[in-house]
């Protein structure tokens, strides 16, 4: 099960105290407390694994730990560690306490969420003139804590989009080393998938159905990865009963969830090509082509077809 919307709160951990202490040394004279260490703070950084978002699933709460307090002999409090939660890349952070948010973009980015507090001054660091045996200190600072919204919204470079069981799986696992369930039947595919082309990120959307923008299915949890797509491969099946109602079907679904999906840049294939005749997936193509001149027939299984869906990535690899 993909988890793409989660709540979740974090509290970076505390300063550590400053401390009250006094040299030790013989002949030695004069405070050595020293400060306390700086909380570990949280940082969220984008990967690529879209069930990076699993983990908290049931561990709602996160907490970074607190700076080590201060010692004497001039040696400072520890540093605590920072914590890093790896997240999918195009997740929104919506911060529930202050109203902001940040989002990862690229693999690798990392980003602040709750900033660790700072550690306290220790009595060394009062000492003056007037005063060569101080006892004051400060308390270390709280960390920042927050309630956190994670949202993830897919960023691809092409998204895969059609029916079920039109072949999208087969088609990214066969371009990339994605390794994306196949099987012969509808609804296959439940949870997005991604793939990698050479510096191009390839998204296998699951299959859309008639009213996916009423919430039909799956629809909406699935149209809101395709909103973050730059271009789309619109599949549709040789087995099809008529190209055009399911081309229409996909159109109409895409346009009512948001009209700019209709604006992206679009491939049209004809898939499982191999499954008919030579003249059957010519009469098919010949529909097809009537929306889409450069519409093409593939199959994962003709090499050929395929080095012609290469050369079209390789064409939006140039343009990145």
């Amino acid at each position: 099960m993909l988890i793409d919307d989660v709540v979740i709160k974090v509290a970076a951990g505390n300063g550590g105290n400053g401390a009250v202490a006094f040299n030790t040394n013989s002949m030695s004279l004069g405070p050595t407390g020293t400060s306390g260490g700086k909380g570990g703070g949280i940082y969220c950084e984008g990967v690529s694994d879209l069930n990076a978002l699993g983990q908290f699933r049931y561990k709602k709460e996160i907490k970074a730990k607190n700076g080590g307090p201060g010692r004497g002999q001039f040696k400072d409090g520890a540093d605590a560690d920072d914590l890093v939660l790896k997240v999918p890349v195009g997740t929104v952070i919506h911060n529930l306490t202050t109203g902001t948010e940040v989002e990862t973009t690229k693999i690798g980015e990392r980003l602040l969420l709750a900033k660790g507090g700072r550690g306290g001054k220790g009595n060394f660091h009062f000492r003056s003139s007037r005063n060569t045996t101080p006892k004051q200190f400060q308390h270390g600072l709280q960390g920042e804590n927050f309630t956190l919204r994670l949202e993830l919204k897919l960023i691809a470079d092409v998204g895969f989009v059609g029916l079920p069981n039109v072949g999208k799986s087969s088609l990214l696992n066969k371009l990339t080393n994605a390794k994306s369930k196949v099987a012969n039947y509808p609804f296959t595919t439940l949870e997005p998938n991604l793939g990698v082309y050479y510096e191009i990120i390839l998204a296998d959307i699951p299959g859309l159905i008639e009213e996916s923008s009423k919430g039909k299915g799956m629809g909406i949890k699935f149209l809101k990865h395709v909103e973050r797509t730059k271009i789309l491969f619109h599949l549709i099946s040789v087995e099809s009963a008529s190209i055009q109602k399911d081309y229409e079907i996909i159109r109409k679904e895409l346009g009512a969830y948001n009209k700019k999906l209709l604006e992206k840049r679009e491939y049209l294939f004809l898939t499982k090509s191999d499954l008919m005749d030579k003249k059957s997936v010519e009469t098919k193509l010949k529909a097809l082509k009537e929306i889409k001149p450069d519409a093409i027939a593939i199959s994962t299984d003709d090499s050929e077809s395929i080095k012609k869906v290469e050369k079209i990535l390789n064409v939006i690899k140039s343009e990145k």
